[in-house]
């Protein structure tokens, strides 16, 4: 298929393409924030994902020759002058608000988005310029760390233009956004897997609250089912997703299979699941 931009995957193609790059040994996180882009952009093809990679190797060769001798600190600030100051990406509350603050192209190319696509933009940016980096999934707001997790390392928070974070700093986020204590494990290093989902998270939020695009929840969620490690309930969420968009059948079969899957641990639950099954099917009739 092509475009005046040149060849397009088509759906299939493009699921598969994410389906094999998330069961890699060593994931390509890029890669699969812009696979996901490319589902809310069906123009998009195979161009849009080698121009955007191409930018984050400018980006990254504009950074000053350090070396791995650097230490976290001297990458941090080297990251937030080129990126933060220089180029100007951050967020602000109103990027909560749109679509493309989760879709890495639009990220780069706005040089706005939510905490954690801003901080895969940290990561790639520092990995490629040689730079020990890692993302900090801490409960309500994504941050990036620098030099080894459980020794020397900086904090910094690209959603703020790269600004460095001390541990109470950081405690203040996590209570702002969620209410809760600080816990040592909240600094381990998120796997891609779990960045991925957690993107994937943000997209089907963003969708459920806006019902007019039940297309955009739908495809998250079949992205995130996609991925090697995922919740169970996403399979009823699409089911659910099925029904309400029509396929009584499609959303009968999966609510069915769900069913099969928590048997044995939630037999209330299960037959609750199935009576919408069987409600489902008998809005054919």
């Amino acid at each position: 298929m092509e475009t005046a931009g040149g060849s397009m995957y088509d759906t299939s193609e493009r699921r598969q393409r994410f389906a094999e790059a998330a069961r890699e040994a060593r994931p390509d996180l890029a890669l699969l924030c812009l696979l996901i882009a490319g589902e809310a952009d069906s123009e998009a093809g195979e161009e849009a994902v080698d121009a955007a990679q191409m930018e984050l190797d400018r980006l990254a060769g504009l950074l000053p020759a350090l070396g791995r001798q650097a230490g976290p600190r001297r990458w941090a600030e080297a990251l937030a002058e080129l990126l933060g100051e220089r180029c100007g990406f951050h967020g602000s509350p109103a990027d909560y608000r749109r679509l493309e603050s989760s879709l890495l192209s639009e990220v780069l190319r706005r040089r706005r988005g939510l905490p954690i696509l801003l901080s895969v933009v940290w990561m790639e940016v520092a990995r490629r310029a040689g730079a020990r980096v890692y993302g900090v999934a801490l409960p309500g707001h994504f941050v990036v760390g620098f030099g080894e997790p459980y020794g020397q390392h900086v904090l910094a928070d690209p959603f703020d233009g790269g600004r460095i974070l001390s541990e109470e700093e950081a405690g203040l986020l996590v209570a702002g956004a969620t209410g809760t204590p600080l816990a040592p494990s909240m600094f381990s290093p998120a796997e891609t897997g779990e960045i991925v989902l957690r993107v994937l998270n943000n997209i089907r939020a963003w969708a459920a609250a806006r019902p007019e695009r039940s297309d955009v929840q739908l495809w998250a969620v079949e992205l995130s089912l996609l991925l090697p490690s995922h919740p169970a309930r996403l399979r009823y969420e699409r089911a659910e997703l099925l029904v309400e968009r029509g396929d009584f059948v499609g959303g009968a079969h999966e609510m069915e299979e769900y069913a099969e899957v928590i048997d044995a641990l939630e037999p209330v639950v299960a037959e609750t699941v199935r009576r919408q099954a069987r409600a489902a099917r008998a809005m054919l009739n």
